[in-house]
């Protein structure tokens, strides 16, 4: 089972898909269970990745490989390292929790509505296992599909709009990144003499300084746009906004790390000497830290939840980007593991939005006030996404952020001074949503006979709790899974780093010191 347990996984949403279209749209209540069904097990059968998994082993881990379009030199080639590995299971546990938040959410196109969500999961869940760059471009195509019609079709008063705008945008970005693919894929051939779109292959390709340079960029424009980071995040809050409460978990949780995935998996390994270049490296810690602040501050004007809440996604991606171009074990480990409690977190959030949207049908902060009154329930589970968001020591929010103050002190120390300014106004403006929505009063009386949260709501949220309470007390798991392929990555770039005598007395990056530190 092993040497087929990807496929496994990648093909199990896509079967639990073709079985839901077997089942008519009349009976909403068996489309509603079948998808919850197929979604658990899509979590289920990605479980025995974590089992058998080996930490410390190089490379690639459970590969499959089969020719699919042998004369243009694609291959069927799955394969998982440690980084994949944690998001594959953010996705497959927030697949499972956007399709349970939506039970009693969605009553219009039922079947279609949990068929896109299907189709999505297997999109996400391909991008993070391909090895093929073919292969993740096709399934990198494929993601926006679902989620143009996730947006346009349940979404909020704009939602064409907002369809549009986030379909064009990473249509965009998605074109200029192929034609940088194709470079890599013809200069392959140029030095050895057949055609691949193999990453192993790929990464044999020698390129001048110059060449690295265009691709980098082009590279990035395809990336930064789904990251997304500052200035090209103008679609985000829209969509988020428009979206029912599981696209904008989902959007949060999972694609947005497509992005970030992206910088790791490809921009990094394959174009070493640009990913490494002072003049790029600095640019892109200084629209970082600009989305940090930027981000923040546009979150503390909002007056609507779910746009406060999305600014703030610009925000703490800005912490993930400045971690990876901090191009040392600590900003990288850090930010693969602030993108999974950034998934966390952040879902969390937009869920909590999600509950008290069903039963007032406005996100304006104005209209509420003194819920915690009305709704005990919901205002621990509130407070509880609310500080872990915040990064509130022994939450999983405190060890991304503090791993990558590390790796950017030790890349650069104005860049940490910029970004502790980030964590600031973050706390600032999620204690302050808190203030205005749970405490004091109940100023409207329409808030009065608001019902509290239910025993499935509640459920939504325990896998959640559960994940970022262990990540906050004992991430040491987490570390010892990244050390190996983060080792990779900084060697790729920077093949001194290690040998470097200024960093012989230095402390032990925590990637690596996990065991001890924590």
């Amino acid at each position: 089972m092993d040497q087929h347990l990807l496929t496994i996984v990648l093909m199990t949403p896509l079967a639990g898909l073709l079985i839901l279209l077997l089942i008519p749209s009349g009976n909403k209540g068996l489309i509603r269970v079948w998808a919850n069904v197929a979604a658990l097990a899509g979590f289920f059968v990605s479980l025995p990745l974590v089992w058998n998994f080996r930490k410390g082993v190089p490379g690639f881990q459970f590969e499959e490989r089969a020719d699919w379009i042998p004369t243009l030199g694609v291959h069927y080639h799955l394969g998982l390292d440690g980084i994949s590995l944690l998001l594959v299971m953010l996705t497959t546990l927030m697949g499972f929790v956007a399709i349970l938040c939506s039970w009693s959410a969605i009553q219009d196109r039922v079947k279609e509505y949990y068929a896109m969500f299907l189709l999505l999961q297997t999109g996400m869940l391909g991008v993070f296992l391909s090895l093929d760059f073919f292969l993740f471009y096709v399934f990198w195509e494929l993601v926006l599909v679902p989620m143009y019609f996730i947006i346009g079709v349940w979404g909020g008063p704009r939602k064409l709009y907002a369809a549009i705008k986030f379909f064009l945008y990473t249509l965009a970005g998605s074109v200029l990144m192929l034609l940088g693919i194709l470079v890599l894929y013809f200069q392959h051939y140029s030095q050895f003499h057949f055609y691949s779109f193999e990453i192993s292959e790929l990464m044999k390709v020698s390129l001048p300084l110059a060449t690295q340079q265009v691709v980098f960029w082009a590279f990035f424009l395809g990336f930064a746009i789904k990251v997304p980071m500052f200035p090209f995040h103008t679609w985000l809050p829209d969509a988020h906004v428009e979206a029912p409460t599981a696209g904008s978990v989902i959007l949060a949780a999972v694609l947005l790390k497509m992005g970030t995935y992206g910088f790791l998996r490809f921009s990094l390994p394959l174009l070493p000497k640009a990913s490494a270049d002072q003049v790029i490296v600095q640019i892109l810690a200084v629209l970082s830290i600009i989305g940090i602040i930027y981000g923040a501050l546009v979150s503390l004007m909002q007056a609507d939840w779910k746009k406060l809440i999305a600014y703030s996604s610009v925000s703490h991606l800005g912490f993930c980007t400045l971690g990876i171009f901090s191009l040392n074990p600590n900003g990288i480990a850090g930010s693969v593991l602030q993108q999974i409690n950034h998934g966390i977190s952040t879902g969390m959030l937009f869920l909590v939005i999600g509950v008290i949207y069903e039963r007032r049908h406005t996100r304006e902060i104005s209209e509420y006030g003194g819920l915690a009154h009305v709704m005990p329930k919901f205002a621990v589970i509130f407070a509880f996404a609310m500080l872990s968001s915040a990064g509130l020591p022994l939450l999983n929010g405190f060890i991304g952020e503090f791993t990558i103050l590390q790796g950017a002190f030790e890349a650069n120390r104005i860049w940490a001074a910029f970004a502790v300014s980030g964590l600031i106004l973050g706390a600032a403006y999620l204690l302050w949503l808190y203030q205005r929505t749970m405490l004091g009063q109940v100023t409207n009386g329409k808030n009065l006979t608001i019902p509290d949260m239910n025993l499935r709501e509640l459920a939504v949220f325990a896998p959640l709790i559960v994940w970022s309470v262990w990540i906050g007390i004992y991430p040491k798991p987490y570390f010892d899974i990244l050390q190996q392929p983060v080792t990779e990555i900084v060697q790729r770039v920077r093949p001194d780093y290690f040998n470097a005598p200024a960093l012989a007395a230095a402390p032990q990056p925590v990637a690596q010191a996990s065991g001890d530190a924590r």
